[in-house]
C-alpha cells in the first residue's frame, strides 16, 4: 500500500478498502493479527512508563537512601556534635529500658530517642544507631508517600516532590547548612517537615473518589500526624490545623474526619502503654517559657535568609489564586508561609521553610487541572502563564535536590573510608569526628579532648562508674563507657533554650538518682550551671578527682545511701 513517504501517489479509495478489510467483523484473523501488533508496540511503551512512574521512582530514591545511610554503619559529624550526643545517650538509656518523660526529662518527642534506638538495637552499634533509625524512617515513609503524592498529583511533579522530601529526610546535614558540615544533630526536625510537606499536599483531593481512597488518605494522615506529635510537637499541631482547613472541602471531610479520630485513638493506645503524656506536656511548658518567645530580630532575619524562596512562593501563589479565584486557596497560601516562618523560627536552622516548595507544588497541581479558557483575553493569558507553573516548581525544587543528594553522598563516602578520629570513648569507635573547612573551632576542640579526658578518669576511678551525670549540655559517657545512666535527670540542658536562672528542674529531683557528677572547667554552658546547681553540689556530694579539665563529686555516704 502506497504512503505519503514512498514517493508514489496515494489511493485513498484503496486504503479505505484495505481498512475496511481489515476491521471487517467477517475477517477475525485480519483483526486479531492487526491487534497483537498494535499490543506488541504497547507493551514496552506501557512497561517503560511503568519503570519512570513515580511510584518506583519514590521506591527505589528511598532505598538507595537508605542503603547509603545505612551499610557503612557509621556516623560522621562535623557539627554540632553535643547534639548528636544526645540521640546516642537517649537510645543507651532505652536499651537499659529507661522511657522519655518517665525516667528522663525530654521536650522532644520519645520517637526522637526511640528512631535511633532501633538502629542501636538492630547494629549492636553506636556510630550505625542514627544512620540505621534514619534509614528506618525512610522505609517506613514509602506507603504514606506514595498514597498521597501519587494519588494527587501528575507524575513528573509527584516524583519531584517525592524526591526533594526523600533527601530532605536522608541528608545528614542541618537544613541549611554546607555539605561539608554532616552531622545527625536536629534530624527530628528534617522528619517533621516531611510529615508537614505530605500532610499540605493533601490539600488537593485525589484525582478519584472512592471509600477506598477515603481509608488510604486516613490511614496515610493519621500515620504522618502521630509521627509529627512523637517527633516534635509544633509540626503535630501545625498538621492538625491544616487537616481543619482541609475539612472545610466537603469533598474529602469524610477522611479528614476519620484521620482526627484515628489519631485521637491511636493516641490513647500509645499513652496506655507510654505512661509519660502528663511529663511530656510538662517538660514542653518548661522549655517553652524559656525560649518559646523570639523578637522581630529573629523573625527578620529568616525572612531575609529565605526571602527567595518566600519571591517564588507568592508568584506562584499570585498566579494561581488569580487563576481559581478561591478563598480556601488564599487561606492555605496563608498558611503555608506563616506556618514555615512560625516553624523556622523555633528551629536552630535558617535555611528551609520547606511548607513554601510543598504548597507551590500543590498550587501548580491545582492550576494545571483548570481550563485554560479564552488565551486571546487578559485573563487567558494569565493562564497561560500559570500553565507553565509546574515546569517552575521543578526548577524551584532542583537546587535543593542536587544540594541534598552531594551531601548523602558525601556522608557516604567518608562513612564507607572510616574518615576522621573516635570521640575517644571504648563504644564510640565508628562515632567519627571530622574537621570542617577551616578546621573545627578551639571550644569544639577543647570539648571533644575532654570527652577523651573525662572519659580516662571515670576509668580510673576507684569506685564503680555508674550513674554519672555530666553538668553540661549531654552526657557522653555511659553510652560510650557502657554504663548505668541515673533515672530523674534529663536528656540535655541548653542554657536560655530549656534551662535558665529563672525555670529549672529542681536540683533534689535533678540529682535524686545521681551517684557521680562531672563537672567540665568550660563545657558548653557549663559555666552558668555551675552557678545555679553549685550550692547544692557542695552541700551533698564531695569531691573524689580534680583535674585542669574535670572536677568529679560523689554522692556524699552521709546523705543516705544511693
Amino acid at each position: 500500500m502506497a504512503t505519503p513517504h514512498d514517493g508514489n501517489p496515494v489511493n485513498s479509495r484503496v486504503h479505505l478498502q484495505e481498512v475496511a478489510a481489515v476491521t471487517e467483523p467477517t475477517n477475525p484473523a485480519a483483526y486479531t493479527a492487526v491487534g497483537a501488533q498494535t499490543g506488541a508496540h504497547r507493551r514496552p511503551a506501557a512497561r517503560l512508563r511503568r519503570l519512570l512512574s513515580a511510584e518506583i521512582a519514590i521506591i527505589i530514591v528511598s532505598l538507595v537512601c537508605a542503603a547509603m545511610l545505612a551499610l557503612p554503619a557509621r556516623t560522621i559529624n562535623a557539627a554540632f556534635i553535643n547534639d548528636v550526643l544526645i540521640f546516642i545517650d537517649g537510645a543507651h538509656r532505652i536499651a537499659l529500658g529507661q522511657v522519655p518523660n518517665r525516667d528522663f526529662h525530654t521536650a522532644l518527642g520519645p520517637l526522637v530517642f526511640y528512631i535511633p534506638a532501633a538502629g542501636y538495637f538492630l547494629s549492636g552499634n553506636f556510630g550505625a544507631a542514627i544512620p540505621l533509625g534514619m534509614a528506618i524512617v525512610l522505609v517506613a515513609f514509602i506507603p504514606a508517600m506514595i498514597r498521597v503524592l501519587v494519588s494527587r498529583l501528575g507524575p513528573p511533579l509527584a516524583a519531584a516532590l517525592a524526591i526533594f522530601l526523600i533527601l530532605i529526610l536522608a541528608a545528614p546535614i542541618n537544613l541549611g547548612s554546607s555539605i561539608w558540615y554532616p552531622s545527625f544533630a536536629m534530624f527530628y526536625n528534617r522528619i517533621g517537615w516531611v510529615a508537614l510537606g505530605l500532610l499540605l499536599v493533601m490539600y488537593l483531593a485525589p484525582q478519584s473518589q472512592s471509600r477506598h481512597n477515603d481509608i488510604a488518605d486516613a490511614l496515610a494522615a493519621a500515620f504522618l500526624l502521630l509521627v509529627s506529635f512523637y517527633t516534635k510537637m509544633t509540626y503535630g499541631l501545625a498538621g492538625t490545623g491544616l487537616i481543619l482547613i482541609i475539612l472545610s472541602d466537603r469533598q474529602q471531610r469524610r477522611w479528614g474526619v476519620a484521620t482526627l479520630l484515628l489519631t485521637g485513638l491511636a493516641m490513647v493506645v500509645i499513652e496506655y502503654f507510654w505512661r509519660g503524656t502528663a511529663q511530656h506536656i510538662e517538660d514542653l511548658r518548661a522549655a517553652a517559657r524559656v525560649s518559646g518567645g523570639h523578637d522581630v530580630g529573629s523573625i527578620l532575619k529568616n525572612l531575609r535568609e529565605n526571602l527567595s524562596d518566600l519571591t517564588v512562593f507568592a508568584a506562584v501563589a499570585w498566579l494561581a489564586v488569580w487563576r481559581s479565584r478561591s478563598l480556601r486557596d488564599l487561606l492555605f497560601c496563608g498558611f503555608c508561609a506563616g506556618a514555615g516562618v512560625a516553624l523556622i523560627n523555633q528551629n536552630a536552622h535558617s535555611w528551609g521553610i520547606i511548607t513554601l516548595y510543598c504548597g507551590a507544588t500543590v498550587l501548580a497541581q491545582k492550576t494545571a487541572r483548570l481550563q485554560p479558557g479564552n488565551l486571546g483575553t487578559p485573563a487567558g493569558r494569565v493562564a497561560r502563564a500559570a500553565g507553565a507553573l509546574p515546569l517552575v516548581v521543578i526548577l524551584f525544587l532542583l537546587p535543593p535536590i542536587v544540594h541534598h543528594s552531594a551531601a548523602v553522598a558525601l556522608h557516604t563516602a567518608l562513612a564507607a573510608e572510616k574518615a576522621g578520629q573516635s570521640l575517644g570513648l571504648p563504644r564510640f569507635d565508628d562515632l567519627r569526628e571530622v574537621d570542617p573547612p577551616g578546621g573545627e573551632p578551639d571550644f569544639i576542640r577543647r570539648y571533644l579532648d575532654d570527652i577523651v579526658s573525662g572519659g580516662a578518669l571515670l576509668q580510673s576511678l576507684p569506685i564503680p562508674a555508674e550513674r554519672v551525670f555530666v553538668l553540661d549540655f549531654a552526657n557522653p559517657f555511659s553510652a560510650g563507657l557502657g554504663i548505668r545512666p541515673p533515672a530523674g535527670d534529663t536528656a540535655w540542658l541548653h542554657w536560655n533554650r530549656n534551662i535558665n536562672e529563672k525555670s529549672y528542674i529542681p536540683p533534689d529531683v535533678l540529682f535524686a538518682d545521681v551517684k557521680i557528677v562531672m563537672v567540665p572547667k568550660t563545657g558548653i554552658n557549663s559555666l552558668p550551671l555551675q552557678e545555679l546547681y553549685g550550692p547544692f553540689l557542695s552541700a551533698n556530694f564531695d569531691v573524689v578527682r580534680k583535674t585542669s579539665e574535670w572536677t568529679i563529686y560523689e554522692w556524699r555516704p552521709g546523705k543516705g545511701p544511693k
